[in-house]
């Protein structure tokens, strides 16, 4: 199980390195994808869940996928989406 806490710094740090020095499409996914992460991590907290990484992973990847099926991104956006969902899931990995 991993540390939600720790887990919400982490990407949030992530997210954050963006803010300098990202291009609009980084900055637009790096807002987008942070909402989905705090939905998924504050519902743990709330529920007093715990998660593994690979469980919150997939919740993540589940959330975004969920939000494309109802229209929500543009194709291109959701490369760039999707794109950076792998870095982060590599990113809180390491």
């Amino acid at each position: 199980m991993v540390d939600l806490e720790q887990l919400s710094d982490d990407a949030q740090l992530y997210f954050d390195g963006f803010v300098a020095e990202g291009t609009d499409d980084e900055l637009f996914a790096s807002g987008y994808l942070r909402g989905h992460v705090d939905l998924i991590i504050g519902t743990a907290m709330v529920q007093e869940s715990e998660l593994s990484l690979d469980e919150f992973v997939d919740n993540v990847e589940s959330s975004v996928n969920k939000a494309i099926k109802n229209g929500e991104l543009e194709q291109g956006d959701i490369e760039t989406v999707n794109t950076m969902l792998n870095s982060l899931i590599k990113h809180l990995a390491a």
